[in-house]
């Protein structure tokens, strides 16, 4: 089958073995998948990755559980052992013995198939487009943030970075009625807060007062939590969902000091993404910025580094 990997560099394979279900697994024809940010940074040697790059998607199941044949689905990244101490306890995301679609020790999307355990599966609504389901992953941990710190209308909230995950971070918090800035370095993303009624602030044009009672922090490298340090309150809220290979030598005293609590965020409900995609609650399809076929992988990747880019999508298997 057709993959990109990775594997000393970024790779397209027109042989790559096709993948074989194991016990309680479903396979999945991919039709979408989309590059993150986190696929970037595993090119950068972010968890000495290797193979099946990818972990957005949206596909239809073709073998398994008869339940779900025939079914179009996007899939939970983390397949777990429910049977440690964590997975026991509901923290089933940090499972001892997990592995991470195209993350950690299993395969990932961006390829013509993949295997799944039928229990990570979510059923696509019809209102639901292809293209619109492939962002219910990172969407679902833009929700994580009002998981892990509710937000209230009367907060004062900026998330800093303006790339792919910090505009559905602010579609999302928008949706609490608080106080939202966006700050970030490009004007055209931040244009895009503007469209969405979000007020966009320019890193140059950034006056710090630590006013902000939460911060979330999507800026993707270690200077956005310098300026999430600066931004925030005493005693306030830091969420980090950066994931950068390079944590810079950054100083953690305003921390101590301004006695800031700081959480870590990672994957997040998807349930309720479906939900806001289907009610139209979160626009994503200004995020499409290119959409290549697999064949062009490296040209896709280069795109998703430029700073006027924001979702490249890979076109795999589309529906007739």
């Amino acid at each position: 089958m057709r993959a990109v990997i990775h594997d000393h560099g970024l790779q397209f394979r027109s042989d790559y073995p096709d993948p074989i279900p194991g016990e309680g697994e479903c396979l999945i024809r991919v039709h979408y998948a989309g590059i993150c940010s986190t696929d970037l940074q595993l090119l950068s040697g972010y968890l000495n990755f290797r193979g099946i790059l990818g972990h957005e998607m949206v596909g239809t199941v073709i073998s398994g559980s008869s339940a779900w044949r025939g079914k179009r689905v996007v899939s939970e990244i983390n397949c777990v052992c429910r049977r440690c101490d964590l997975c026991q306890s509901g923290l089933a995301a940090h499972c001892r013995h997990r592995t991470v679609m195209g993350i950690v020790g299993r395969d990932g999307c961006f390829a013509d198939t993949l295997c799944v355990p039928e229990r990570n599966l979510h059923l696509v609504p019809d209102a639901v487009t292809d293209e619109e389901a492939v962002f219910v992953e990172p969407l679902a941990a833009a929700h994580q943030v009002l998981v892990q710190c509710p937000i209230e209308p009367r907060m004062n909230v900026s998330v800093v970075g303006s790339g792919r995950l910090g505009l559905l971070v602010a579609q999302v918090l928008r949706n609490t009625g608080c106080k939202l800035t966006v700050i970030g370095r490009n004007r055209q993303k931040l244009l895009f807060c503007e469209k969405q009624g979000i007020q966009g602030i320019h890193l140059d044009d950034l006056v710090a007062k630590r006013d902000r009672d939460v911060v979330v922090e999507c800026s993707g490298s270690p200077d956005g939590l310098r300026t999430a340090m600066d931004l925030v309150r005493p005693r306030g809220t830091i969420v980090l969902k950066s994931t950068s290979a390079d944590a810079g030598n950054v100083n953690l005293w305003p921390i101590v000091v301004h006695e800031v609590r700081v959480i870590g965020s990672r994957c997040g409900p998807f349930p309720e993404a479906i939900h806001a995609l289907a009610r139209k609650a979160v626009d994503v399809r200004p995020l499409i910025s290119r959409i290549l076929p697999l064949e062009k992988a490296e040209e896709a990747f280069a795109a998703s580094t430029r700073p006027d880019m924001l979702k490249t999508l890979f076109k795999i298997n589309a529906r007739p």
